[in-house]
This record gives C-alpha cells, sequence and structure tokens, in this order.
C-alpha cells in the first residue's frame, strides 16, 4: 500500500505538471490568437482608410480639374466657411455661463492624461499661438494641442471614460469644422476631444480603457495637414449641440459637435503624463 501510495502520489504531481504546461501553451495561444485578430482589424482598418483617401483624391481631381487657380478658389471658400461656423460656436460659446468647481476635476500638473498618439510632435499648442493671432480662429485662440501624424495612425484614449458622442461635420457639405471626432467624458471630472479622424472605431455610450485604440488619425473637417486635434474640457461645462439648434440658417444645421463656456477649455499639457519633455 505504501509503494502504491508513492506511486499514485508520483503519477498525480507528473498530471500537474502536465496540466500547468497544457495551461501555459492554451494561454500562450490564446494570447496569439487575440494578437492576430488584432492585427488583422488593423489591416482591415487601413485599408478601409486608404480606399477613403483615393476616393477623396479622385473627387477633388475631379472638381479641380488638377488646376491650381480652382484649388485656390475651393481653399478660399473653405476658409471663409470656417471663419463663419468658429463664429457662430464662438458667439454660443460667449453665452454659456457656468461656474466651474475647481474641486471636480484635477489640480494642473497632476498628470492624470496618457498621450493619444505613440510618437508626439505637437505642431500648434493651446492659447494664443501665431496661427491664431493671424486671424484664425476668431482671435480666441487655440482650444485644444495639435499634433502631426499621418493618416492612419491609431488613436488611443487617455485615460478610461465612456465615449459621450461622435459626429462627422464633413458629412454636411460646406460644414468646415473637427470633421470626424470623438468626446470621452473621464471619471475624474475631464473629458476629451479627439478630431480629424479618418476613421472612428467607438460609438456613443461604450466604455473604454486607457490605451485602447478609438480611430485613426487622419486630414478630415477644416485641417492643413494631417494631424490630430486633442481637447481637455472640464466635464461639467461641455456639451454636444446641433449647429441648427445655434444658429438657424446655416450649412452645418445636422452636425453635432461640442462646445463648452470659454472656462471650461483646459490647457492639455496641465493633465498630460511627462508634460515637462513637450513643453
Amino acid at each position: 500500500m505504501s509503494r502504491f501510495e508513492e506511486s499514485m502520489a508520483t503519477a498525480v504531481n507528473d498530471l500537474l505538471v502536465h496540466k500547468i504546461a497544457l495551461e501555459g501553451d492554451m494561454e500562450a495561444k490564446e494570447k496569439e490568437q487575440k494578437n492576430l485578430e488584432a492585427y488583422q482589424s488593423r489591416l482591415s482598418d487601413q485599408k478601409t482608410i486608404v480606399d477613403q483617401n483615393r476616393a477623396e483624391k479622385n473627387a477633388l481631381l475631379q472638381k479641380t480639374k488638377n488646376q491650381e487657380s480652382s484649388y485656390k478658389s475651393i481653399l478660399a471658400e473653405k476658409e471663409r466657411l470656417k471663419a463663419a461656423f468658429e463664429k457662430d460656436i464662438l458667439n454660443y460659446e460667449s453665452q454659456i455661463k457656468i461656474a466651474l468647481d475647481p474641486n471636480a476635476f484635477p489640480t494642473s500638473g497632476s498628470g492624470v492624461l496618457a498621450w493619444p498618439l505613440d510618437t508626439v510632435h505637437i505642431t500648434q499648442y493651446f492659447g494664443t499661438t501665431a496661427f491664431s493671432l493671424s486671424g484664425a480662429y476668431n482671435g480666441s485662440g487655440h482650444n485644444g494641442l495639435d499634433m502631426g501624424t499621418p493618416v492612419g495612425t491609431p488613436v488611443k484614449a487617455v485615460l478610461s471614460g465612456t465615449v459621450q458622442g461622435t459626429g462627422n461635420t464633413d458629412a454636411y457639405p460646406g460644414c468646415y469644422s473637427y470633421g470626424k471626432w470623438v468626446l470621452i467624458k473621464h471619471y475624474n471630472g475631464l473629458s476629451t476631444l479627439y478630431a480629424h479622424f479618418s476613421l472612428i472605431k467607438v460609438s456613443a455610450g461604450q466604455t473604454v480603457t486607457t490605451g485602447d485604440i478609438i480611430g485613426y488619425s487622419g486630414n478630415t473637417g477644416y485641417s492643413t495637414g494631417p494631424h490630430l486635434h486633442f481637447g481637455v474640457y472640464a466635464s461639467q461645462g461641455v456639451q454636444i449641440v446641433k449647429m441648427g439648434d445655434i444658429k438657424k440658417v446655416t450649412n452645418c444645421g445636422g452636425a453635432s459637435v461640442p462646445v463648452a463656456s470659454l472656462n471650461a477649455y483646459m490647457n492639455p499639457l496641465d493633465y498630460m503624463i511627462d508634460a515637462s519633455k513637450y513643453r
């Protein structure tokens, strides 16, 4: 009996070793399968973006017939409509009066937000910039950070939260603004805006985790080149409205956009991790 029990104990130990090894192999295969599925999804997304870019390029060439004068005329009209859009937004936001509770969101320098891009190249800062002084934004300053990045770059949620809304101002002819955008409300009293996407991968009401891919950078809306516009708000001061509710006569009546009281706009660098590297 003693020898039998020893033999059985040895057999059980061997089975446990094999079980652990099999579980490790299974976990590795499951991880490999998830990585493969993510890679295939990324490839499919990139193909969609390439097809969109090709269609947009062909449409522009057809419209301008490759004539520089025609292109300049289209650009001038875009700039005019963009200025009108921004004026309407600024007039509306100037009328929103909200007393913010400073205890309802993190303090400046807290470093609570990750970066939305793996490689950060800031092309325009928050507030008074050279571009804003040239007459852009109706003299109100730049309301976020612009980060130059190629079309199709994955954009990630900077903190866990809930998608408050998405939109596409390009769906309305003559409405030159954020293009494809995403607004996320976080659990610490801040909300973040991501704009000029080529492809959005989330929807309103969806919960996201820090680092989740929420879309891909692009050149939609009014943009002088491929980049990500990233904005930070005090959540209590931002809302999503339809342009038709702001101004009855507009090309953008059906377009939804985030708006905020002017004091709800925050400098993103005040909340980003390792912000000193980019100031």
